[in-house]
This record gives C-alpha cells, structure tokens and sequence, in this order.
C-alpha cells in the first residue's frame, strides 16, 4: 500500500472529541464518566492507527486493515469502545469454577472461605470494631487476642492434660505447676514466611540456627527456605547431607553461637531410598539436654486430624507441639482452610518475643484477616468441619462425587443429543491436596473426560476458561479432565450450561 493510500486512511478516523459528541457516546459518558469514555475511545482508535501504520507493500498481513475492512470497523466503532470500557472498568481478579481436583490449588487462590467468614468480614468492615479496643476496660487493647484465646482452646484439647511449663519454661509433661492453657500462645502475620522470618530474627539474631541439608527447601514463586533465613540476620548452619541426617550431626554443630535448632517440613516432596532423617522426639530430647529452643516450620500446617480422610504422614500442628516442640510455623490459607496469614504458635514466652519485635509491627494482619480467621477457627471449635470447604473437599467420598457426575453428564448429553459433538465419559482418578501439602498424598475420584469432534483437548480448554465464570480444568493425554471434588454444587448448574453449549 502506498503512504498516500496510507495517509488516506488515517484521514478517515474521527477525532476523540467527534465522538465524544455522539449521542451513543453522551450515554455512556452519563452512565461511566467522561474520563474512562474518552480513555476508553484513544484506546481503540491507537489500536486502528496501529493496523493502518503496519501495512506495508500491497500485502496485509493478519489483523491490517484496507479501506473496506476500515469501513466497517469504523461501523462499529461505538460498540468497540463500550467493549473497550466494560474491559478497562471491571475486575481483573474474578471468581472461577475449580475443576481441577487441586483442593489448595495456589494458582486459584488456594483455600476457599467458609461463608462464616465472609458474614463476619462484611459485619466488622463495613463499620468500626473493637480491633485494638478492650471492651472490658475501656481503653486500647490487643488485636491478636481475638484469636489467640481460640488458638488456645485448639491446642490445649490437642496436647495432654498433665502437660505443663518445667521450671526453665518449657512445655513437659512432668513439668510445674503452671496449666497448659498459659503455655501455649500464638501470633499471626502475613504469611509462612513472614511467621519464619520473624521467628528466627526474634530468637536468633547474630547467632546461628541449625538445620538440616535434606531440609533448605524451595517453595512455590522460587522463594527459597535459606533466602528467608538469611534475611533474619541469623547464620544458617547446614548439617547433614541431602539424603541422610542423624541426631549427632546436629549435635556436633553446636557451639557457643548456637540460638536455635530447626526442621523444616518436607511439605512439597520426598526423599526416597537411602535416607535417614532425625526422629522429631530426639531433636526434642536435644533440645532440652543443650538448652536450645526447637523450632519446626510445617509450612502447612493442620489442626485437623487427616488420617481421618485417607492422609498419612502430614503432621499436625498439634503432634509437634505434643512432641516437645517449642514453637511451630504455618499458615492460614493451606490445611487450616483460613484467610492468607503466617501462624506463630509455642511457648508463650519465645511468641511475647516475637510480639515485641518491632518487625511484628511492619508484618502483622488486618482486621480483615483477622476477622475471617476468627470465623474459621469457630468452626473447628464447634466440631463444625464441613463448614470449612477445605475440610469438605477432603472428606466428600467418592460415590457423592460420583452422583454428581452421573447427573451432570445425562444433563448434558439430553441437551445434544442431536449433535453429539462433545463427547463425555466417566472414569476413575484421584485429587491431590496440593499448595504443597501431603506430596503423595491422593484421594481416589471419579472425572469427567471430554473430548470434541471439532476441537483439541487445549482448545476445549480454552473455551471453559473464556466462560463467565471461567472454568479451570486438567488436560491429560488429549482429553480435558472436570474433577467435581472442587467445585461447589452450586457449581454444577454452571458446568451444564456451558458443556450444553459446546
């Protein structure tokens, strides 16, 4: 195309203020504002200039734009910019439907709320509240009480009745005279690793903390366990080798710089074979003989016992501190089935360090979190554990999810049967708990394939993603996977007309 054909296009694109003198655009100025309607017009008149400007020869490549083609973009122009406005005012972050079966699935925001939650965030947002304000006393208090005493409640029904402080202040189960329930306290930041890094600077700074070469983990964005430690001000002291670690070693690393021994859970994966790992009680018995706190980072973390749903070799918060350990490390919106939140819980002393610590300040929660943590943790004071839907998932069975697939599918297939271009077929699988929790951990499910006469398993997975809600799902060996243990009954309507629609 030659520049003067070129220019020539350019000439027949309106001005911004020509349109904005429209009386379809005047609407929508009244509807969402002069600004974001003249915004919204640049946007699709640069994209216009844009197609017109990347002409070159006679040839149009894909996307370019002849005179007729501008016509008729031009003809559209007033839809254009109420698509570009719709586009430019909504939410980025949005609701979708999980069909993964990746119940803490960090891609999707990992743990759904209990609707508990949302009622009590709604009644303390929407006003004032008592957040750091001592009814009893008239006067400024504490926003940690409001769950700590649940905390307490929790933990103190985990650990046996005969526990108590020794004399050096220690959880024991010959101990003092001291009850449990002043024992145990717990803190809350922003996440797991805010509750490390304020636990190591608290309790090691300038000192050295012991840990084990098998355990310097990567967690999920490439965020590594030795790169949080290291910004504590604590050295790390690596013992042990990637496979194998015994007591001694840990033993032998101890010198007078010595602050803190530590164990890492391995939350998102395992070491198999020829290996040999300290048992959790005799980094405790260490402990106690070298005076040393002992510190155990379960990422995860559960106060609900998973062995009841089929999950194995995760441990609870309460085992740790049941075992000895002094202060434990995990967070909110993983097992616990809680808002995004860094869990401190220990030894009330080591955790009123942590609290004075002037980082505490610079990493502590909201009310929000505060509020939608508080919910959830009455819900498992109440025994109430199908009110938290993480708690739901797990322990739905195979047959009620299998219902639910039998239903949808007939639903579906007696909306096209006439066409039968999708194709759907129940078969066995498992979820996985996922957020890096119990790694080889399964519960068995039953999916639902489909395939399509007309499109690849990408491509069907790309039109549930375009759906409103958009709709999340695996693709294994050229078929797109709907594992109905994550998606909320509700949902289910949600899946049929969109699976009618294809």
């Amino acid at each position: 195309m030659s520049t003067a054909n070129k220019a020539a296009l350019f000439q027949k694109l309106p001005s911004t203020d020509e349109l904005l003198r429209q009386p379809d655009m005047q609407a929508l100025i009244l509807r969402e504002g002069h600004s974001a309607v003249a915004e919204s017009i640049r946007a699709v008149l640069a994209r216009l200039r844009q197609q017109i400007g990347q002409q070159i020869g006679q040839e149009l490549a894909d996307g370019q734009l002849d005179e007729k083609s501008l016509d008729l973009a031009l003809g559209g122009l007033s839809a254009a910019v109420e698509r570009q406005l719709r586009q430019s005012l909504s939410y980025s972050l949005q609701s979708v439907v999980n069909a993964t079966g990746v119940i803490l699935h960090t891609n999707l925001g990992r743990a759904p709320l209990a609707a508990a939650a949302f009622d009590h965030i709604r009644a303390t947002a929407s006003g004032y509240s008592n957040l750091e304000f001592d009814l009893s006393k008239g006067e400024r208090g504490k926003r940690d009480v409001h769950v700590d005493r649940l905390f307490r409640k929790l933990l103190d029904d985990m650990l046996p009745s005969c526990a108590r402080l020794d004399s050096r202040g220690r959880l024991s189960l010959r101990g003092s005279e001291q009850a449990i329930s002043t024992a145990i306290s717990t803190i809350v930041v922003n996440n797991n690793a805010a509750a490390v890094l304020l636990a190591l600077n608290s309790l090691a700074e300038g000192g050295e903390v012991i840990v084990s070469r098998g355990e310097l983990v990567e967690i999920g964005g490439s965020f590594r366990i030795p790169d949080v430690m290291s910004k504590s001000n604590a050295t790390l002291r690596e013992v042990g080798t990637t496979n194998r670690t015994r007591v001694a070693d840990y033993e032998r690393a101890i010198n007078e710089r010595t602050r803190l021994l530590l164990r890492v859970h391995r939350s998102n994966f395992e070491i198999t074979g020829f290996t040999e790992q300290p048992g959790l009680d005799e980094l405790v018995a260490l402990a106690r003989r070298r005076n040393l706190p002992l510190m155990e980072d379960l990422g995860s973390g559960a106060l609900f016992d998973l062995r009841s749903v089929g999950i194995n070799g995760e441990p609870g918060v309460g085992d740790s501190l049941r075992t000895g350990v002094d202060i434990v490390t995990y967070s909110g919106d993983k097992l616990l089935g809680g808002p995004q939140a860094g869990l401190i819980s220990g030894r009330a002393d080591l955790v009123a360090r942590m609290r004075s610590n002037s980082l505490f300040r610079a990493l502590r929660v909201d009310k929000l979190t505060y509020a939608a943590l508080e919910a959830t943790l009455l819900a498992y004071v109440k025994r109430d554990h199908d009110a938290v839907p993480v708690l739901r998932m797990m322990r739905l069975s195979n047959d009620e999810i299998t219902r639910r697939a039998e239903k949808i599918v007939s639903t579906v297939e007696s909306a096209e049967a006439k066409s039968a271009r999708l194709k759907l077929e129940l078969i066995d699988g498992e979820s996985v708990v996922g957020g890096g929790a119990a790694p080889s951990a399964v519960l068995p499910t039953r999916l639902i394939a489909l395939t399509h006469a007309d499109l690849s398993a990408d491509e069907l997975s790309a039109r549930l993603r375009a759906n409103i809600p958009p709709i999340i799902a695996r693709v294994e060996e050229g078929r797109v996977l709907l594992d109905l243990r994550t998606v909320f009954p509700e949902q289910d309507g949600v899946l049929v007309e969109m699976l009618s629609s294809l």
